[in-house]
């Protein structure tokens, strides 16, 4: 399709360390990393675990003596590769390069064992976007006002709210063939990947839990009501749904906490990574600026080195706003969700002078809106993604 973003920093990190990249399945990874291989490397060689006859090379540890870089996909499905690529890395660093890609968070597979710290770099690729789709330069400093130049084309916020950000459908643009897609993805990645890298034996009723979420997207997940639908153990729930996560089929965000509010402690807010799933309009605008918004937080600490977070505000009176951008803990700004509202919500305001915000958005879905009202940036969807990652 394109070039993705993270292409020449992870070509230009893996002249030092191992690059790790982690990203839902069908996210565009092993395509990067192949073109990534034709661009900058002579030689290269791709060994997939899921094939009987790279994984037999991996396990001997015989690779091709020309090959420059090499590419293992899905590795951390055997339970010690830690330990195997950390080996394969201290023989071999000065003959060739090393990058891994999964489906699975590569951060968390990495815990106990033998410790690869400071041997690699970890990434984290995500769906198109509409700054990715527009080949936007990124502009922004950090706790300063965000830069909105116009979108080139009005299609990037339409086309990626409608089939998703997800490079084979949104290349096809056609309906039925979404569908199919969203049928074949969540059964591979349940009987396949799930399946195949967990203790996880009761698969169906996982099954049955990946198609609730989605009517939990944007509300406060309670574990305790998920437990009555399915009629399993409060432990066994969270363990699918933390599974579910580091397998990149949601994510959850969780209250912004601070000394100047009486904040919620524990409840998350969960999100898809493909919002194309969603039917519901104001569930999707949501999910899209969340998806969005985490994809900017990802860039700022894999990339940039920053301690970004992705928070909701929410105190005990109940008054809440959707999104807030932090550095350190320190709110840079936050961000209202509303699917044609042009009047800043009350939230905003109050949030923002008791924290001490530097900025606010309230993000509505009609193109062509650009103002300030109370201090508040009330701005299109398109215009406002258009500044991000």
């Amino acid at each position: 399709m394109r070039s993705r973003y993270l292409e020449p920093l992870v070509t230009k990190d893996l002249k030092e360390k191992m690059v790790f990249i982690g990203g839902p399945r069908q996210v565009g990874k092993t395509t990067m990393a192949k073109s990534i291989a034709t661009d900058s490397y002579e030689f290269s060689q791709y060994l997939n675990w899921d094939e009987k006859n790279d994984r037999r090379s991996i396990m001997e540890g015989s690779f091709d003596a020309k090959s420059k870089l090499m590419i293992f996909d899905e590795i951390h499905k055997y339970k010690q590769w830690k330990n195997m690529i950390k080996g394969i890395f201290d023989k071999h660093k000065e003959r060739f390069s090393i990058l891994v890609t999964g489906s699975a968070r590569l951060d968390i597979f990495r815990k106990g064992g033998d410790s690869l710290l400071g041997r690699y770099y970890h990434y984290r690729l995500h769906p198109f976007s509409v700054a990715e789709l527009n080949k936007t330069k990124q502009k922004f400093q950090t706790f300063k006002e965000l830069i909105f130049e116009e979108s080139p084309s009005k299609k990037s916020f339409e086309n990626l709210f409608r089939f998703g950000g997800f490079p084979e459908p949104l290349l096809k643009q056609d309906e039925t063939f979404l569908r199919r897609w969203h049928n074949q993805r969540l059964d591979r990645l349940i009987k396949e990947d799930i399946r195949d890298a967990t203790l996880v034996r009761d698969i169906s009723t996982l099954q049955i839990l990946a198609d609730i979420l989605p009517s939990k997207v944007g509300a406060l997940l309670s574990i305790n009501s998920l437990k009555e639908d399915l009629q399993v153990s409060h432990k066994t729930v969270s363990l699918w749904v933390d599974v579910l996560e580091r397998f990149y089929y949601h994510f959850r965000i969780y209250p912004f906490t601070g000394n100047a509010i009486k904040s919620l402690r524990k409840e998350p807010k969960l999100y898809l990574w493909d919002w194309s799933e969603l039917e519901n309009e104001a569930a999707k605008f949501e999910n899209i600026i969340a998806s969005h918004l985490l994809k900017f937080v990802h860039y700022l600490y894999d990339v940039k080195g920053y301690k970004a977070e992705l928070n909701y505000l929410r105190d005990i009176e109940g008054r809440e706003v959707d999104f807030i951008v932090s550095i350190d803990k320190k709110p840079w700004f936050t961000v209202e969700v509303k699917l044609s509202d042009k009047e800043p919500a009350k939230n905003i305001q109050y949030f923002t002078k008791r924290l001490k915000i530097p900025f606010s958005y309230q993000v509505i879905m009609p193109p062509g809106i650009d103002l300030i009202k109370n201090n508040t940036r009330v701005i299109s969807a398109d215009l406002f993604l258009n500044g991000l990652v």
